[in-house]
């Protein structure tokens, strides 16, 4: 009995490897139902982000797994420094003995602060990503710990000194204390700041939580490098309220920080 095989079904088979052999060098391109090549997907992300924001900025590290063609899920580190809106600059231009001049100095600081956020964050794409090398848009949000860390803010203060009839002026590097509460926020009485190192080893924590939402915009979606710029919201809420002020009848401190931000980031996709 003769065998008869359609020429369209042969043809399909003799292409099935080709089509097998270009998938696994593309590293699985995906094609749309035109035909059109849409991009490498890629299974890992690892990224950098250098962010600014209304009151500071931070330095993250992230960590993502590509879940599907539109959705990322990603693990970021952060490290940054907040400033109090109310922190101004001040100086006084002295001199003293052999120091060539003050430092500037912010009248009515207490701390530093300084912020290490932990957070797990999801990224999906909502624009067309037809073309390689066009700009596709997304949005993004995380949540996740956040550790607020002090660092005393030391001041030079002058101190008149009695000796042996005569009257000399003394400087004496403090953090703020209920005992020289006045001085300290007397510009009078201040020389100058301290510098970053004083208060180094007298750090203190007050832990609390953190979440971002933003919309980025990155160029060459499906490239092995990553090039993206991102804004967004950013808040950060803690047990306590972090003093970085010395609070006043007409100053307070508070719990929770909300900040605008923009961010770029570099980076790079993997298998």
């Amino acid at each position: 009995m003769p065998l008869y095989v359609d020429v369209t079904v042969m043809r399909h088979l003799t292409i099935l490897p080709f089509l097998l052999m270009t998938s696994i060098l593309l590293g699985q391109s995906i094609v749309d139902g035109e035909g059109v090549l849409k991009g490498v997907i890629y299974r890992n992300e690892f990224s950098v982000d250098s962010r600014l924001h209304t009151n500071g900025l931070a330095i993250a590290v992230n960590f993502g797994n590509i879940i599907t063609y539109r959705k990322s899920k990603y693990y970021q580190i952060e490290f940054g420094y907040i400033k109090d809106p109310r922190e101004q600059k001040q100086t006084r231009n002295l001199g003293f003995l052999f120091n060539a001049g003050s430092s500037a100095f912010k009248l009515g600081k207490q701390n530093s602060m300084f912020a290490l956020r932990g957070g797990v964050g999801r990224k999906r794409f909502i624009s067309d990503k037809a073309r390689r090398k066009g700009i596709a848009i997304g949005y993004n949000y995380e949540i996740g710990p956040s550790l607020a860390i002090l660092k005393p803010y030391y001041l030079d203060l002058q101190y008149q000194i009695e000796d042996n009839g005569s009257t000399a002026i003394e400087l004496r590097s403090e953090k703020y204390s209920e005992a020289n509460a006045e001085k300290f926020l007397d510009y009078s009485q201040i020389f100058g700041s301290s510098g970053f190192s004083k208060g180094l080893t007298e750090l203190s924590l007050i832990p609390g939580a953190q979440a971002k939402a933003g919309l980025f915009f990155s160029l060459g979606a499906y490239d092995e490098y990553i090039k993206a710029i991102e804004i967004g919201l950013m808040a950060d809420m803690y047990i306590n309220k972090v003093p970085i002020m010395v609070e006043t009848e007409n100053v307070s401190n508070k719990p929770y920080f909300i900040n605008l931000y923009v961010h770029l980031q570099l980076g790079k996709r993997s298998n």
